[in-house]
């Protein structure tokens, strides 16, 4: 193992998400407690909200707009797979009746906003390409060479509302998730397995995924019958605290059953050129006016090899 001087987290952190090859463990997750500060975490709800309330339900190709389900696809394909580097706004499901109205209030249709908040926000930017912690954090991980951020999104668990999902993330990609209010097992706070994901050996980086109104920001998995209930261990977090999951960790979250709204902010990383290529059948591209931006000024020499994991 490449001896090295931790800036942030510690070495049992750096081990649960990381391990060396060969290694009897396998990766897995981890939870960094405050790891944003409490203005940090009211800047992001805020400007959550603030998102939020400047949707506007007239100008979403979903809304007040009758589509053949072949139209439906294609509008719906264009707005997803185009949103790498735009702020756009995913719906419920069933939040657009047959007559194309909303069926409930806007504030609890969204059920996330993505894919470029990360680049064009400045609030968002700030916390995750401008916060030294977490140049600290990447570089102790030593995970990815020279890593970027892709993928941001607000998660809106709303009360009784947001419904179960069971996801994985490519196994080279590295998870990051904030949450923004108490996450708790009745509103929707993450579980995780201790089984692999199956597509655990897919190189594949992000898969063009089923497209619905919400746009499928990870890929669903089919519960397998050896992933029974008991063998999740569910996290409670407070705002403001990090998870770090390895691409190859099932992770899920619950239905929020209660009337208290879940709010998380989330973003992957994964390596850059010519540490490794990225595939051009992944459904997120980078575009010549707006590249993946890396996350540290200069490039990691010694990594653990993500893609032996």
């Amino acid at each position: 193992m490449v001896q090295q001087t931790l800036e942030y987290l510690s070495q049992d952190q750096v081990d649960e998400v990381c391990q060396e090859i060969p290694s009897c463990q396998p990766p897995t997750y981890v939870k960094v407690p405050g790891f944003l500060s409490n203005n940090e975490v009211d800047s992001l709800l805020a400007r959550s909200k603030q998102l939020l309330d400047d949707f506007d339900p007239e100008n979403h190709p979903f809304v007040r707009t009758k589509f053949t389900t072949s139209d439906h696809d294609h509008v719906g394909s264009e707005y997803f797979l185009e949103s790498g580097d735009k702020i756009r706004y995913f719906l419920e499901e069933d939040a657009v009746g047959s007559d194309g109205r909303l069926t409930r209030d806007k504030a609890k249709a969204v059920n996330k906003i993505g894919h470029g908040l990360h680049i064009i926000d400045s609030v968002f930017r700030r916390v995750t390409l401008e916060n030294e912690k977490l140049k600290s954090v990447v570089k102790d991980l030593r995970f990815h060479h020279d890593p970027v951020a892709l993928q941001s999104m607000v998660i809106f668990k709303q009360p009784e509302i947001g419904g179960a999902v069971m996801y994985t993330t490519p196994p080279t990609a590295l998870g990051f998730w904030i949450p923004l209010e108490r996450c708790t097992s009745s509103n929707g706070a993450l579980s995780f397995s201790p089984w692999l994901s199956p597509y655990h050996t897919n190189n594949q980086a992000f898969p063009s995924p089923k497209l619905d109104v919400r746009g499928a920001l990870e890929q669903p998995v089919s519960m397998e019958p050896n992933l029974s209930e008991t063998n999740y261990t569910m996290e409670v977090c407070e705002p403001g605290d990090l998870v770090l999951i390895h691409g190859s960790v099932l992770h899920k979250s619950e239905r929020n059953t209660s009337s208290q709204t879940r709010y998380a902010y989330t973003f992957h990383m994964i390596d850059s050129p010519p540490y490794a290529m990225y595939d051009e059948k992944n459904w997120l591209q980078p575009t010549l006016s707006m590249p993946f931006p890396k996350v540290l000024d200069t490039p990691i020499k010694d990594t653990i090899s993500a893609t032996a994991l």
